[in-house]
């Protein structure tokens, strides 16, 4: 399939949110983060929750991307009060952890407010100045982007888009940081102007704004619009075409109450609900019931009008006061008559013009080689700066040629609009029944043959072009990145609607190839394996064959074959492993093979978990009965699922679950922390530091990462296999406590900035952990951790211990009678079994149970 121009006008529109991976779709990639066991919320570079879309926004095309509030934005909440939070980006994923709060910017921007300096951007950010009034952190962050993509890589963007970005270069910076304000909110809705609260900034709030709602003219483009698999036309509103402005103004465009009456805060809804006599607990409830009034029929006594007003009505219908005849009849309308109510009492409103904001999104895309951000990817760079950090020492390398062409930049947004669009009937909505499945196999159909093309050009490449591994993380970019998920959720429907030979078809096709997912791997040779053992002899007979049994025999030795060969593959992460093992036990016993000629994987030294119990003394806190409220009983449950402990050996205080179990442990000579994965990541930080800054193309952007960019993605692997794999063994011989020892002595005067190393830990307590590690079990969990940093980061058993004479490492789950096991921990707990390490689920009982008030 090739890309077809369409006509001469610009396609500007893109995706601006990674779609997360669904649970229910188990695909352990890099956009899946660790299972939290304890859900915590992030706060906003302004100090406040970030919030969900509102109902409103809902309705506009393209709004996906998370957004964040301002420090002035009155609804910090969703509409039914809960806060909500956003995932951290990869650019703030290998960035350190700074201080980014609205206090931390405050305090470096007064700091040098004084200062006369220049205007100039690049000497503001060389220099670390910013004067209030005159520049901001988050204006030249946004420009940081801007000019930094331009240089390297202005090729993507044509006259059009130029045009814009000259203009944005000759707005005033009162306009300039409106916008940005503007940006990393809710950029799909309306603002109130007069609430916006930026005049510390702004002089003339009004003025600016008006600015940016300047009608502003195009020159002519020689670029034209191409068409993508999945989707024949770029979403509505979304095109540069003969004039732009940066923002709307609402004087014309608020017609609706669904978009005028988001606008109002509770109080002034409360006061609109009163007069159209609808009833709510809350601001979602009333502005449901306020818009199920306005679908009723239209009446008089809706409008405020009387019985004394019927003679102006009379006198209309006379032929008099054509004017008065006119508003009587549009105040029929409920609709409009709230509607003009509600504007008349918000003032003029500003809304970030979309095909303008799709298009600075597409620079940020390229700038932080990512698919999502948020107010902290914008200014982490620059505080990252300032912050006075050792950083290891590494070659900076950012390439130009993330995205080669305009066309494969616009392909690769339109692919993630595709898969958005996939995602959104199989994983979001419930059932996608039969007409869901469906389309999502018309895509499917259409993205293949594309897919195909790609992977084509992506393995000559791959042969022929990228050298030292640097095509790894480049195909991240590449369309066919987007498109192997895609096709991968074609097979699951494929599956649903048992087109078998067609799914073992394209399942085998996927593991032929090797450039994209190889996360994934693991899951299609389980599949294959299935449909070879249980349905393939029924769909393709080998010839010559006429007994059903013979068949069979046939498809399970091929079956057998297939699991072979996952576990012969480089790339079939560990954690496949033993189910691909168990159907080898299963398929040579039905195959009758000899047991001289079975697999033997007693090498794995798997082993239970055991079950191991803690008995101590809870404390349960008894709240005043006067708190004992509906709106408490949410906090009460909440509150239950962290339980509280008497800690007997030291002293009878109170203590964490974790903390009363890990007393007990000590008392049985066990030495150990409460570390949750802390151990283990310090000791993957120092065993593989040269291996993590080893030079790679494209994976250090900025010269203030404590990982490369692809650490946290299943490209890191292949593209230092060679490395890695030689360290693995180094530790499987010993090598450990010395790798350790020239590491520390290195770096740790200069607590040098390291992901998921913790300076905390004395280098005698790591020392002896390794020496009372099994060499190869330790480098199986270092494997593990290699193959998904960004999954198998979190989910480790809850306690780390060893004990030094018996030479012994011990993980220990604890859990409470309101604790379970995520899946994480269940693969965690797999992984460690199987590599020979001993692990525990220490289940606390309570012996005696002490009640007190609670403060």
């Amino acid at each position: 399939m090739v890309l077809q121009p369409r006509r001469t006008i610009n396609h500007n529109a893109m995706l601006g949110r990674r779609v997360p991976h669904p649970t229910s779709a188990k695909f352990h990639d890099e956009d899946n983060g660790p299972a939290a066991k304890r859900l915590k919320t992030f706060e906003s570079t302004d100090g406040e929750n970030s919030r969900g879309v509102s109902d409103n926004e809902n309705a506009l095309p393209n709004a996906y991307r998370d957004e964040i509030p301002d420090s002035e934005d009155e609804d910090a909440l969703d509409d039914e009060g809960k806060p909500t939070s956003n995932r951290p980006t990869e650019l703030e994923s290998v960035l350190p952890q700074v201080k980014t709060d609205k206090e931390a910017i405050e305090e470096y921007e007064a700091m040098r407010a004084s200062e006369d300096i220049p205007e100039d951007l690049k000497y503001r950010l060389t220099q670390r100045t910013w004067t209030k009034g005159k520049s901001s952190i988050y204006v030249d962050a946004f420009n940081l982007a801007l000019e930094t993509v331009l240089d390297d890589e202005g090729h993507l963007f044509d006259e059009k888009e130029m045009e814009v970005f000259k203009q944005w270069r000759g707005l005033e910076y009162e306009a300039q940081y409106l916008y940005v304000r503007l940006f990393l909110r809710k950029t799909s809705a309306w603002h109130r102007i007069n609430r916006l609260g930026y005049y510390g900034d702004i002089a003339d709030l009004p003025g600016a704004a008006k600015v940016l709602q300047t009608p502003r003219q195009f020159p002519q483009s020689s670029a034209g619009v191409q068409s993508n698999p999945g989707e024949l036309a770029p979403p509505e509103g979304t095109i540069l075409e003969f004039d732009f402005s940066f923002a709307d103004g609402s004087e014309g465009k608020i017609a609706t109450l669904e978009e005028a009456s988001s606008l109002l805060n509770l109080d002034e809804l409360k006061v609109i609900a009163k007069e159209a006599k609808v009833q709510g607990k809350n601001k979602s409830e009333l502005l449901k019931a306020l818009r199920r009034m306005s679908q009723g029929q239209s009446g008089l006594g809706w409008v405020g009008l009387k019985r004394s007003d019927s003679e102006h009505i009379i006198a209309s219908e006379s032929g008099e006061n054509e004017g008065d005849e006119d508003d009587a009849r549009s105040d029929m309308n409920r609709d409009r008559h709230f509607v003009r109510k509600i504007m008349a009492s918000t003032g003029a409103c500003i809304r970030l013009s979309l095909p303008t904001l799709k298009l600075f999104e597409r620079v940020h895309l390229v700038f932080y080689r990512s698919t999502e951000w948020t107010d902290k990817s914008l200014t982490t760079i620059i505080l990252a700066r300032i912050s006075r950090r050792n950083f290891p020492d590494y070659i900076v390398s950012r390439s130009a040629n993330i995205f080669p062409t305009r066309a494969q930049l616009l392909e690769f947004e339109a692919a993630l609009r595709t898969q958005f669009k996939v995602d959104n009937i199989l994983e979001f909505n419930g059932n996608p029944g039969q007409s869901g499945l469906v389309e999502v196999l018309t895509i499917f159909d259409e993205v293949y043959p594309r897919w195909k093309v790609l992977l084509q050009e992506e393995q000559r490449k791959e042969d022929r072009v990228y050298e030292s591994g640097e095509g790894a993380y480049l195909r991240r970019f590449s369309p066919a990145w987007v498109y192997t998920r895609i096709v991968h959720k074609g097979t699951y429907v494929l599956g649903r609607f048992k087109v078998h030979e067609r799914e073992h078809e394209v399942t085998s096709e996927l593991l032929n190839q090797h450039l994209f997912h190889a996360a994934r791997r693991g899951a299609w040779y389980q599949r294959k394996a299935l449909l070879e053992e249980h349905y393939m002899y029924a769909i393709q007979p080998p010839s010559g064959m006429s007994d059903p049994e013979q068949q069979k025999r046939h498809w399970k030795r091929i079956s057998l074959q297939t699991c072979e060969a996952g576990l012969q593959d480089k790339d079939c992460h560990m954690i496949y492993h033993y189910d691909l093992q168990k159907r080898i036990r299963k398929l040579e016993k039905n195959l009758k093979i000899p047991k001289r000629e079975q697999h033997d994987f007693g090498h794995v030294l798997l082993s239970q978990p055991i079950e191991v119990t803690v008995k101590g003394i809870q404390i349960k806190k008894e709240y005043p009965k006067i708190q004992r409220r509906a709106s408490a009983q949410g906090e009460e449950r909440q509150r239950s699922t962290k339980t509280i402990w008497v800690d007997e050996a030291e002293g009878g205080g109170e203590c964490s679950v974790e903390a009363m179990c890990l007393s007990d442990y000590r008392s049985r000579g066990f030495k150990g922390y409460h570390a949750e994965g802390g151990i283990v990541r310090t000791l993957f930080a120092y065993l593989f530091y040269d291996v993590l800054f080893v030079y790679i193309p494209n994976v250090f952007q900025t010269a203030y990462q404590t990982c490369p960019l692809d650490l946290h993605t299943d490209a890191f692997f292949p593209s230092r296999a060679s490395e890695i794999n030689h360290r693995l063994v180094e530790i499987a011989n010993g090598s450990a406590a010395d790798i350790i020892r020239a590491v520390d002595e290195r770096e740790r005067e200069k607590r040098t900035c390291i992901i998921g190393l913790n300076w905390d830990f004395e280098l005698e307590d790591l020392l002896e952990i390794v020496s009372c590690f099994n060499g190869p079990a330790l480098a199986t969990v270092c494997k593990v951790m290699a193959q998904e940093y960004r999954v198998r980061g979190g989910g480790m058993p809850d306690l780390f211990l060893w004990d030094t004479e018996k030479r012994e490492v011990v993980f220990s789950e604890v859990k409470s009678e309101n604790d379970r096991l995520s899946d994480t921990q269940r693969l965690w707990i797999h992984v460690l079994t199987g590599a020979g390490i001993r692990v525990e689920l220490c289940n606390a009982v309570a012996r005696d149970v002490k009640v007190v008030d609670a403060e």
